[in-house]
């Protein structure tokens, strides 16, 4: 498959996700793509991200999601070095995680994070 071929499908992924219509539709469509464990990766990483923009150290990041300090680093460097220029951070930011004690806990199930977000 050839490199411009690669990208356009992976455009085609964001474009769809940006066009879901409200977060009930956006937590099926992934339950729907991902694996349950894969969804909690990312869920993971995401409160990882939260929790180093609000300055906390790897010790409490760790104690507070379970994330290995192998994974709490390399979401760290992502963000810093690796990203796509902060927007992470922007995103954090505008939706005043930064100023929060803790994401949101995680949910048991699917299920019951499905009917939370009605």
């Amino acid at each position: 498959m050839a490199k411009a071929e690669r990208r356009e499908r992976s455009l085609a992924l964001y474009e769809t996700i940006a066009k879901l219509k409200d977060p009930k539709e956006c937590c099926r469509f992934f339950e729907d793509l991902c694996t349950p464990v894969e969804l909690r990766s990312m869920e993971q990483r995401f409160d990882v991200a939260v929790y180093l923009q609000q300055g906390l150290v790897y010790l409490d990041i760790l104690e507070r999601t379970g994330a290995s300090s192998a994974t709490i680093s390399r979401v760290r460097r992502a963000m810093l070095d690796n990203g796509a220029g902060g927007v992470m951070r922007d995103v954090i930011l505008r939706s005043g995680l930064d100023k929060r004690e803790a994401p949101p806990a995680p949910q048991e199930t699917q299920e019951s994070t499905v009917e939370e977000v009605e």
